[in-house]
């Protein structure tokens, strides 16, 4: 992901092919249909094995993607280290004749990781009022019917101070109580405690707090206080249910983490510190991240790994290499020490119980190692000025080999870089390549960009790519955040073909991934757009390109046919993208057409030598105008129609409608 400083579940609504039949008519009747072509598809001849890693996930702490996003904690500034200056995002309750006050303290820190804790003075309380702390969680927290939250959090009073201490999911106004309970006794020392909340009746909203009041005088510190709901697999420190669905729809192959600018940091001070993310809470202080804000860490390197086994995705691990945004880099003997730090988060990873790290896994939760293939050295190292990345892969990469001879290396820096900037004095097993470009850029790029790469060359891997509207409002740029945070379907189109052009490819292509994933759209949340999937507090959707995405990664067979089009004038440029797979042990062929005009395209589809085929087909159609899009309000107004279609033989004539996405799957009879 280019930092600002820089340049740089399916809803199928199931239709009879009838109501798909008048949906096409009406289609073509908005614009004259384009003359014929044909399509031929040479159904015994793949040309090469699709990668079986090709459709995967990336993700970093950005608009709020973990911290108010996919890590369901609730409370934002838990541990009270987002300003030095203020309690930030709590604020002081105080009802009926009660007087408090509240202000961060150092001087009764919880241990020497969680230094600051949250002092509220209670000087008058009395039976018609209450005292008492607030926070307003991530935009909100989200109130459901019938739901249990998991609340904790570590206090300690004053002498003469010993509670009771009422917790509570309450409206902002605090004139409704949605759960509340009692802790019924603090001492002088810090204590942890922990009770369930559970609501009743309620409609959902988001326009609510957490609170937490004592109804007697006194002086009591808090810290880590946490307020977790229902999360995936039911995990004590885990994922928000509705995300997680949505990229469990997107069958994800793998996870790239822990993400682009947060592996780096803006400094290398502020760099992911995988070993301050493992461990209990009350060691994870959190850090400034590069995006705005800081980050809790409550999104572990344990959790990004539970996350991969949830979702049943192999691991990709991007280890720290010497650089930072703000321009600080480390070669030679200084890069020492952070090269021991990558080996050693490796055997994190994949060392069994008799290793160091293998072992404080196990004590961390999880005795089985994972699964690791790929290993990504850096984050866009051509944002390095002293041009010292070929001299730190080297390194980085040989120390790697030397114990892990198995795993491949991937050089953050791609072939669309320049050739000064990349790594040469080792071949890497993979290269990453990111490409944002507008749907326009991208319709001229995927007629056959990859087709031409040199076969004897690094495996690619396009670890960031997304298009956008406007060639002239790039997603770095201020103007972009006036811009809705996701995109509309004439950026999904523009995806698409990007999408037919790696996959038709996906020999080389062996792995790629959308970039930024999720987005939290409360003005003020994200930093950067398109995004693919928008949520706040309470709701959650895909956007077109999520759709997109969703129609290639759940209808992709292992092995690539060879498709032509013909009966186009010389010189021509076929009118549709394309790409075409087969599953060999079901026979099924996956056809997939992007169609990003505004005219229906009549197209004869010739099937050679496929056996035989099933007379009926199942079309999956993404279509609408360009401007068409997705939101919190309507959630579904772009989403893929699936539909049955007749007459299937060795040639058939099918049209695509305008400006759609199709998935066409053949079957063998």
């Amino acid at each position: 992901m280019k930092s600002l400083r820089y340049p740089s579940s399916l809803r199928l609504r199931f239709s009879l092919s009838l109501v798909f039949t008048f949906g096409l008519l009406v289609a073509e009747g908005r614009a004259q249909s384009a003359a014929p072509v044909t399509f031929t598809i040479e159904a015994d001849k793949p040309v090469a094995k699709v990668s079986p890693l090709h459709y995967g996930l990336m993700t970093e702490e950005i608009n709020h993607c973990y911290d108010g996003g996919l890590y369901a904690e609730l409370v934002q500034n838990r541990v009270f280290k987002d300003s030095a200056q203020t309690p930030v995002h709590w604020s002081a309750v105080k009802s009926g004749d009660a007087t408090a006050a509240i202000a961060l303290d150092e001087s009764k820190p919880l241990n020497d990781v969680l230094t600051t804790s949250l002092r509220l003075d209670a000087t008058a309380v009395s039976d018609s009022g209450r005292a008492g702390v607030a926070n307003d969680g991530y935009w909100g927290i989200p109130v459901k019917s019938d739901t249990r939250y998991r609340a904790s959090f570590y206090a300690k009073a004053a002498a003469g101070f010993t509670g009771p201490v009422t917790i509570a999911i309450e409206s902002d106004d605090g004139a409704t109580v949605y759960a509340r309970a009692e802790v019924p006794r603090l001492t002088a020392d810090w204590q942890s405690y922990s009770v369930t909340l559970t609501t009743g009746m309620a409609t959902p909203t988001d326009k609510a707090r957490l609170v937490l009041t004592v109804n007697h005088p006194g002086t009591v510190w808090f810290n880590l206080v946490s307020l977790f709901p229902p999360t995936w697999n039911n995990r004590a420190n885990g994922n928000r249910i509705d995300l997680m669905q949505l990229l469990a729809d997107l069958h994800p192959r793998f996870l790239r983490f822990p993400g682009g600018n947060y592996l780096e940091g803006d400094t290398i001070a502020t760099r992911f510190q995988w070993k301050k993310s493992i461990g209990p809470l009350t060691q994870r202080a959190g850090h400034p991240g590069c995006w705005e804000y800081r980050s809790s860490d409550g999104m572990g390197l344990l959790e990004f790994l539970e996350w991969c086994e949830d979702l049943k995705m192999e691991p990709l691990l991007a280890v720290f290499a010497g650089y930072s945004l703000k321009g600080e880099h480390v070669a030679g003997p200084g890069l020492e020490p952070f090269t021991q730090e990558a080996l050693e988060e490796i055997e994190y990873v994949t060392g069994d119980v008799s290793t160091k790290w293998g072992a404080r896994r196990a004590q961390d939760g999880h005795p089985a190692p994972f699964k690791l293939t790929y290993v990504e050295i850096g984050n866009e190292d051509w944002f390095d000025k002293s041009i010292s990345y070929d001299s730190r892969f080297t390194q980085v990469h040989d120390a790697i080999i030397a114990k892990y001879p198995h795993l491949k290396c991937i050089a953050s820096i791609g072939n669309e870089q320049p050739a000064k900037k990349r790594a040469h004095s080792r071949k890497p097993d993979a290269v990453d390549e990111h490409y944002y470009a507008s749907a326009d850029e991208f319709f001229t790029k995927s007629v056959d960009y990859y087709g031409k790469y040199d076969r004897k060359g690094p495996e690619i891997f396009v670890g960031e790519w997304a298009a956008h509207e406007d060639a002239k409002i790039r997603p770095w740029t201020k103007n972009a955040r006036q811009q809705p945070p996701t995109p509309n379907l004439k950026v999904a189109l523009g995806d698409a073909a990007f999408m037919t052009d790696m996959e038709r490819n996906s020999d080389l292509v062996v792995m790629q991934c959308y970039a930024p994933l999720l987005v939290n759209v409360n003005p003020g949340a994200w930093q950067w757009r398109p995004d693919l999937i928008g949520y706040n507090a309470l709701k959650s959707y895909g956007s077109p390109s999520y759709y997109a995405i969703q129609m290639f990664s759940r209808n992709v067979g292992d092995v690539i046919l060879k498709g032509t089009f013909g009966g186009l004038p010389a010189g021509a440029t076929a009118p549709l993208f394309y790409t075409v797979t087969k599953d060999t042990k079901t026979g099924v062929i996956y056809l997939k057409i992007v169609n990003p005009k505004g005219a229906p395209q009549p197209t004869v589809i010739n099937v050679k030598d496929a056996g035989a085929l099933a007379p009926t087909a199942t079309a999956l159609t993404l279509a609408g105008q360009p401007e068409d899009t997705n939101s919190l309000d309507e959630p579904t107004k772009v989403v893929p129609v699936a539909s049955n279609v007749s007459g299937i033989a060795p040639a058939f004539t099918y049209t695509f409608p305008p400006y759609s996405i199709t998935v066409l799957q053949l079957n063998a009879r």
